[in-house]
Parts: structure tokens; C-alpha cells; sequence
């Protein structure tokens, strides 16, 4: 075989040996060198070399958060059932990166089991309404206990969180019930004391009213005293005796009403002695009422002054006992019997 036809091959396959010899490490990522299935070296990011043949990259590890979801379906305290999901974030710690890689066959099934034994250690404790207000410690509680077993491994759990709480769907429905109770019942009573206040504004402004009516009424009847008042005083000026003017202002007033009743056509159907004669018989039974209430005024007047100049004479005549209380009551009982 010529030199020429051997040196390309040699070439060739010095080239090949070459390139295997040189590899790339991505940003945030690890590579672990085997020699021989031993463990020799771990390469960070960049261009790295080794033996070619000899030794070979085993795998890498990336060195990024990550985050892993776990679904755990338990039982709380009050016996519902319901279903949590747990985002755990973690990530493998540069300075260990031979542990992460050769003491954990399959890591996110490790976490994953450690997470279950968590979750259904804490939550049958709590009843399902304190599972949705503690939900923080459930979190805490996992990443503690995730902190104490996967360091070991190389790993960092970085947060955990409690991205969801779902319970059964009967469950929810009669916890949608129970909420909406509650508002109905808040609404009820807010409707209830609005109503209350409505009332006691009506009340009050209806008592403001009828204050101000008996007032304006009040108001006015003084006021026609007063105006009558000065008719009789003015009718008195030229001559008419104050019975004569006040059966003159009624006999007035009895004809004002009859007109205001025809003028107003929308008004009801009133009866009133309406006859010639009804004004005239309506001046003189209020007239002969004056005249015999003015008797009996004066008889009763008479008697009263009667009465008293013999009370005064009795009593000088007869002696006066030690008390004078029993000829007080026996002139008193003398008084009511002639009355």
C-alpha cells in the first residue's frame, strides 16, 4: 500500500480521535467523566477535553430550578376527601453534584414519596375549612421535611407551595350552600335594619307633621278668635249688644259656607237647612239661648249672694267649738242641701 493512500487515512482517523476528544458543556449544566465506569471528574460549562476512548461523559446534571407538581389525594379530620397540589421547587447544589447524580436512581419519584408521607401525616389533623386557612403550613412543613432528607442527596428545595385544595364536588356544592346562607342571612339583616330605619324616619316625620298641623290649626283658631273678637268689638261701636253681633257673625258665616259649596263644583253633596226661614229660626233659638242662659246666670247670682249673707249671720250667732272644723262642715253640708 503506497504512503499516499496511507497518510489520509491516518488522517482521517486522527481527526475523528481529535474531535472526540473535545465536547461542550451547556450554561447551568454539569458533566460527570467516566473512565473506564469510573468516576473521574465533574466538567462545568464551557469547552471541555478528555481521553478519547478512555474516558467518556456519563451523563449531566442540570443545575436550573426545577419544579416538580405532586398530586395527593387524603382525608381530613372531619372525614372529607380532597385532593392537594404541591408544587415543590428544588435544585441540585453545585458543590454536590456527584451525590445528585449516583445516590438517587430517579429523584422526582424520591421527592415525590416524601411529599405523600407529608401531606398525609398533616392534613387527617386539620378539619377541611383549616386545611384552606393553613395551607402555608402544610407547605412549610413538607419543604422541612424535604430539606432534611434531600440534602443528603445533593439537592436544595428551594420553596414549596400549595397551588390548590380540591375537595370533593358534593363538598363544594354544600360549602357553596353554607356560604350563601351566610350572605343571605348578613343581606336579611342589613334589608331588616334599612326597613326598621325607613319606619322610624316615617314615623318621626309623620309626628313632625301633625306637630306643624296642630300647630297651623292652632294657629288659625287664634286667629279667628281674634278676628271675631274685633267684629264684636266693632259691631259693639255702633250699637249691637255682643249677643246680637255674635249671632250675626254665625248667621254670616252660615251664608259664606252656602256660597264657597256652589262656587265649588267638584265639591261633595252637603244637606243644610237651606229655607228662607232657616237663617231667621237660627237667630232666634241662638238669641232665646242667650236670654235664658242670662237668667239663669242671674238667679243663680242672687242665690249665691243669699246664701252667703245667711252663712255669715248663722255662723255670728252660734258660738264657735274648740276645733271650728264641725261648724265649717255643718255650714258646708247646710250650703249643698239648699242648693
Amino acid at each position: 500500500m503506497s504512503p499516499t493512500f496511507i497518510l489520509p487515512i491516518i488522517l482521517f482517523f486522527g481527526l475523528i480521535i481529535l474531535i472526540s476528544a473535545v465536547f461542550i458543556v451547556k450554561q447551568q449544566t454539569a458533566a460527570i467523566i467516566e473512565r473506564f465506569g469510573k468516576f473521574t471528574s465533574v466538567r462545568n460549562s464551557g469547552i471541555q477535553l478528555k481521553i478519547p476512548i478512555i474516558d467518556k461523559v456519563a451523563g449531566r446534571v442540570n443545575l436550573r430550578i426545577q419544579q416538580l407538581d405532586v398530586i395527593v389525594e387524603t382525608k381530613t379530620k372531619d372525614d372529607v376527601f380532597v385532593r392537594l397540589k404541591i408544587s415543590v421547587q428544588f435544585q441540585v447544589v453545585k458543590s454536590n453534584v456527584y451525590d445528585a447524580f449516583y445516590k438517587l436512581e430517579d429523584p422526582q419519584n424520591q421527592i415525590t414519596s416524601y411529599v405523600f408521607d407529608v401531606v398525609r401525616s398533616e392534613v387527617p389533623k386539620m378539619k377541611l375549612d383549616d386545611v384552606f386557612e393553613r395551607k402555608d403550613d402544610i407547605a412549610i412543613a413538607v419543604k422541612s421535611e424535604l430539606n432534611q432528607s434531600m440534602t443528603d442527596y445533593g439537592y436544595d428545595i428551594i420553596k414549596t407551595l400549595v397551588t390548590d385544595i380540591d375537595p370533593d364536588q358534593q363538598v363544594k356544592i354544600a360549602m357553596n350552600r353554607i356560604n350563601a346562607s351566610e350572605r343571605e342571612k348578613v343581606a336579611a339583616e342589613y334589608e331588616a335594619e334599612a326597613e326598621r330605619i325607613k319606619i322610624v324616619a316615617k314615623a318621626r316625620a309623620e309626628a313632625e307633621s301633625k306637630r306643624l298641623q296642630g300647630q297651623g290649626i292652632a294657629d288659625q283658631r287664634r286667629e279667628i278668635a281674634r278676628g271675631l273678637e274685633e267684629s264684636v268689638e266693632v259691631l259693639n261701636n255702633v250699637g249691637i249688644n255682643s249677643q246680637e253681633a255674635s249671632a250675626l257673625i254665625v248667621v254670616t258665616q252660615h251664608y259664606d259656607t252656602l256660597q264657597s259649596v256652589g262656587e265649588n263644583t267638584n265639591s261633595n253633596l252637603i244637606l243644610m237647612p237651606n229655607s228662607p226661614q232657616a237663617g231667621s229660626d237660627m237667630l232666634n233659638n241662638m238669641i232665646a239661648s242667650f236670654v235664658a242662659s242670662n237668667k239663669i246666670g242671674e238667679e243663680m247670682k242672687k242665690r249665691n249672694d243669699e246664701l252667703g249673707i245667711q252663712a255669715k249671720a248663722k255662723k255670728k250667732s252660734q258660738p264657735k267649738s274648740q276645733s271650728g272644723y264641725d261648724d265649717d262642715f255643718t255650714d258646708l253640708d247646710d250650703d249643698l242641701s239648699r242648693l
